[in-house]
């Protein structure tokens, strides 16, 4: 019979470097008496990030909502942006900011990404742009959504907040589209606190965001625009640096708990595991769970509650959808009736406690009660 834990285990545990390594890293800043403006921490993680993504260019934000709706101003775009409403509210909300009308495409049921084949039939002649979602890590169909764009003349960008560091067939996730978001949250595999950064390939968006982060200003007395103070400090970004150092390491370490929970979970019937990549192609953010009520014996609300009873914190990631926001309720295209996956979906996942830190015993253990609700539950319907 399992027993509670002790202490509480949470869905996720922030990646922190040695704190010695941090206040020598402090000690910097302080010397420089430079704690925000793009200083030098801002510049040499600016440096780092661009050749550990790969990427051509790169912008750093104090945040990734605020680095979504920048990056979305800077493209310019306009009337509706075709999206997914089973996606974290920082999604939506950055097309609201934009005064951007979201249309809601449903997802795929195996990856819970955007149903690539299921977005040109939503386009019209106020589409300006595709937003799509890399979903817990695992990456949208990239040329199949490219291809659309190019067809129909519009602009493609990922939210890949979940997505740090992964590779599609050895291609970093940032090569594809317009614009990648990056979110550095605490909660995230990479993390400066709070931060968030823009991949990109064209050049001339670099002046138009370096504004839009810094209040529009051009020059000591001149502004040029009307933007926001978005910019990630001198604190956030020593930290970054710091935390960078050590992301291999946690890479590996969250692919054992992994490959424990996949073990654990194996044999039992109505539990899918819904972040199965492995090496350069996972970004080992969540480690992702469905629960088939049918199969299993309980809902995923079930489960969720007596976990707690045994101090485990999961999260039901996302919900609700999106779609389901009160100021949504008149588009058409939020209806339930057309997402019926992402509606099914939003009451079926569980992201389960993953963190590099996580005891493998841990993980048995959690399995453990899965383990347990399952039998008894299928021992009380044979009654």
């Amino acid at each position: 019979m399992a027993k509670a834990f002790e202490q509480p285990i949470y869905v996720t545990r922030p990646l922190l470097p040695d704190i010695e390594d941090v206040t020598e890293r402090l000690k910097t800043v302080w010397d420089s008496r430079q704690l925000t403006n793009f200083g030098k921490q801002h510049d040499e993680l600016s440096r780092q990030l661009k050749t550990y993504l790969e990427v051509g260019h790169i912008s750093m934000f104090s945040n990734g909502t605020l680095a979504l709706l920048l990056g979305l101003k800077a493209l310019k775009l306009t009337g509706e942006v075709i999206t997914t409403p089973f996606t974290f509210p920082a999604t939506v909300q950055a097309l609201d900011w934009n005064n951007l009308t979201p249309v809601f495409c449903d997802i795929d049921p195996v990856t819970f990404n955007i149903d690539a084949d299921k977005i040109e039939a939503l386009i019209t002649e106020k589409t300006s742009a595709i937003l799509a979602v890399h979903v817990f890590g695992n990456p949208c169909e990239v040329e199949k959504i490219q291809a659309i764009a190019d067809k129909h003349g519009l602009k493609v960008i990922y939210d890949g907040a979940h997505a740090f560091g992964s590779k599609i067939n050895g291609v970093p996730i940032s090569s594809f589209g317009d614009m990648t978001m990056f979110s550095f949250h605490a909660t995230k595999l990479f993390n400066t606190i709070e931060g968030g950064a823009l991949a990109y390939s064209d050049p001339a968006l670099d002046r138009q965001l370096d504004l839009l982060r810094n209040f529009g200003i051009a020059s000591a007395e001149e502004v040029v625009l009307s933007g926001l103070n978005a910019k990630m400090n001198e604190v956030q970004a020593g930290v970054g640096l710091e935390v960078l150092k050590v992301i291999e390491e946690e890479r590996h370490k969250r692919h054992a708990v992994k490959k424990a929970y996949e073990e654990n979970l194996a044999e039992i019937q109505g539990i899918r595991v819904l972040t199965v990549l492995d090496g350069q192609s996972s970004s080992y953010q969540y480690f992702v769970i469905e629960i088939d009520e049918a199969v299993f014996g309980r809902s995923r609300n079930a489960v969720h509650k007596e976990l707690q009873k045994y101090n485990v914190f999961a999260r039901k990631y996302f919900y609700p959808l999106c779609s389901d926001f009160d100021w949504y309720s008149e588009l058409p295209s939020a209806r339930p009736e057309h997402l019926p996956h992402a509606q099914q979906a939003v009451q079926q996942v569980l992201a389960m406690p993953y963190y590099g830190d996580l005891p493998i015993s841990s993980v048995a253990e959690i399995c453990g009660i899965i383990r347990e609700l399952y039998v008894t539950q299928k021992s009380l319907s044979q009654i």
